[in-house]
């Protein structure tokens, strides 16, 4: 074979390989960091961090104290903070 025809077949596999790589999908190394948090909480609901609405300490959601007021639910680093938004006076206070 002639270094034209090498030349030739090289460059036909070459297109032929980016083509399916196309059509087949991306590669892991190209998806975005924000599909990769998105996969991350599908896959491990866990990892979901809510702000305290008091003292505004970011809480594993499934560690946090919930409160649901007006339809909507509240996340809260600890009963005092959950307290204080409902406006109930502390333990300690008469």
């Amino acid at each position: 074979m002639t270094p034209l025809r090498l030349f030739i077949l090289a460059l036909l596999f070459y297109a032929g390989w980016r083509l399916l790589r196309k059509h087949f999908g991306r590669s892991k190394a190209k998806t975005t960091v924000d599909e990769e948090r998105t996969a991350d909480r599908e896959a491990n609901p866990q990892n979901i961090l809510v702000e305290d609405p008091v003292c505004h300490v970011l809480v594993p959601k499934h560690q946090a104290v919930r409160l649901r007021k007006d339809g909507v639910t509240y996340y809260f680093c600890s009963e005092q903070c959950c307290d204080q938004f409902a406006g109930k006076p502390e333990q300690g206070e008469s």
